[in-house]
């Protein structure tokens, strides 16, 4: 835990962290937290998830201290909730580039990519009290060392840091360059500084043919614009336009 927070440099995110070598789910856990009123900021970390999930209940598939596995409590209000899966995503983009000199992009809506393949995941999960928001929990698992090929279903899709690199990273450096660039877009959130436009251009969707599964709906049809709310407006192949809050 010293070795993280030496030479962190940040105002709100990871001021708290909170480390465990195994735990069942960070999201679940931080979820527990801002319930019970633990402030923003909040970073729970661990080295193994035993039930790690992704979006839509899938499985997360990362060996012991092979991944940045954590979840972060922020405190946004309602009209600044989009911009927090926004963030994160961006976060992930700039400190690849910055601690491995990799290009990534963001797959809509929260997937990181290098070359097709996906080397991070967010997930987002927002806590209510009634109609009032009192938190917004974002889950990262971040790639570094994993050895993909140890795992069948996500062999051919995944990736690693390290892998693309064809170098060893260490995983505390990148996870403190990580909260200092989700708590630098934070607080630009906070100033109510557009995010939106700095993370647009990373994200590789536009332009291109998408199948989107939108609970048990699937729309297929061309990625034409992605709005400032996040959500994404097809033109499917009739000519009409349909715009999806969340899909996969």
């Amino acid at each position: 835990m010293e070795i993280i927070l030496k030479g962190l440099k940040t105002a709100i995110v990871g001021r708290n962290i909170l480390y465990y070598r195994t735990l069942p789910s960070t999201m679940d856990f931080a979820k527990k937290l801002a319930r019970e009123g633990m402030g923003e900021g909040v970073v729970v970390l661990c080295d193994e998830q035993t039930e790690g999930r992704g979006r839509q209940g899938r499985k997360w598939f990362a060996s012991p201290s092979s991944s940045i596995l954590m979840s972060v409590v922020f405190q946004p209000t309602i009209e600044q909730l989009p911009q927090i899966n926004m963030l994160a995503s961006l976060a992930v983009v700039f400190t690849i580039e910055k601690m491995t000199g990799i290009n990534s992009t963001i797959k809509w809506p929260n997937d990181v990519l290098i070359d097709g393949k996906k080397v991070a995941g967010i997930l987002m999960e927002n806590v209510f009290e009634g109609e009032a928001l009192e938190a917004a929990v974002v889950g990262v698992g971040l790639n570094i060392s994993l050895d993909v090929s140890a795992y069948s279903e996500i062999s051919s899709i995944a990736t690693s840091l390290s892998a693309e690199a064809r170098r060893d990273f260490d995983r505390d450096d990148i996870l403190r360059a990580l909260l200092e660039n989700m708590d630098a877009l934070y607080l630009s959130v906070k100033r109510n500084e557009d995010v939106y436009h700095r993370w647009l251009p990373c994200v590789e969707t536009l332009g291109k043919t998408v199948r989107i599964k939108s609970g048990t709906s699937v729309q297929e049809g061309l990625a034409q614009s992605i709005n400032p709310d996040g959500s994404l407006t097809l033109r499917r192949a009739d000519g009409s336009l349909v715009t999806i809050a969340t899909g996969e």
